[in-house]
């Protein structure tokens, strides 16, 4: 079936986001009726991909306004073929916790002021580079309706770890890591959990046995394990239903 003139269809383009470091580009999707919530999806380490792309139109088919910011705005790459994980690893090395909230928080920004969409009523959603990216975005921007966190390796270890400023979230906060990943190993896990704890942060932290690194990423048949990516999928979408209700 051709989609192309369904009405119910997502749509989806890239739009221009002005940063205090210069414009951005964002993939957009818009859910077929208007939308009164948002979510803000966090690239891995390869960029706004077909991946994370296709992920912004899942979201947005399930009602959210969803937009995928190129977080490389500033080095220009765009983005990486999967098997370029060596020339990701210096990229993503130098965007530092000041560099997200920057970006983060004028996606935010405007999709309160050209959207009408509250950083309440707005979840943030990052994979990999993304995860520790989306609770980095936590610590920083205020109000923030959600947050979730697939595998995000380097939050609780790292030159960029931000761990310690878990007292400054205030929004509930999901974690996905796979019990294989050697990039977040259990005693960083448990470290993220004590702190959020300890901060009095709500949140929910899942270990799925058997999955590695990216388990939920189905561009990547090697990595992807279909179970868990599903459990993991399916409380997600509860999580944010719970704290971002789609209006009656």
């Amino acid at each position: 079936m051709n989609d192309q003139h369904n009405p119910a269809t997502p749509t989806a383009d890239w739009i221009t986001v002005s940063t205090a470091e210069g414009p951005m580009r964002v993939y957009t999707a818009r859910p077929a009726q208007p939308a009164d919530r948002a979510v803000v999806v966090l690239q891995e380490a390869f960029g706004v991909n077909d991946h994370i792309q296709d992920i912004a139109r899942r979201y947005a088919a399930r009602g959210f306004l969803a937009l995928a910011p190129d977080l490389f705005h500033r080095n220009g790459v765009g983005t990486l073929a999967y098997e370029q994980h060596a020339e990701a690893m210096p990229l993503i090395g130098a965007i530092g916790p000041d560099a997200i909230v920057t970006d983060v928080e004028s996606v935010v920004a405007h999709l309160t002021e050209q959207e009408g969409v509250p950083a309440s009523r707005t979840a943030i959603n990052g994979f990999c580079f993304g995860g520790r990216a989306a609770f980095t975005a936590a610590t920083g921007i205020g109000g923030l309706g959600a947050i979730v966190v697939f595998y995000g390796p380097g939050i609780a270890a790292g030159p960029h770890a931000v761990v310690d400023r878990a007292k400054d979230i205030d929004a509930p906060v999901l974690l996905h890591v796979g019990s294989e990943d050697p990039t977040i190993p259990a005693e960083q896990v448990t470290a993220i959990d004590e702190a959020l704890r300890s901060a009095g942060v709500q949140f929910e932290s899942h270990v799925y046995d058997g999955a590695g690194h990216a388990f939920a990423c189905d561009a990547r048949p090697h990595m992807y394990v279909e179970d868990r990516a599903s459990t993991a999928w399916q409380r997600t979408h509860a999580f944010l239903d719970k704290h971002l209700p789609a209006a009656a």
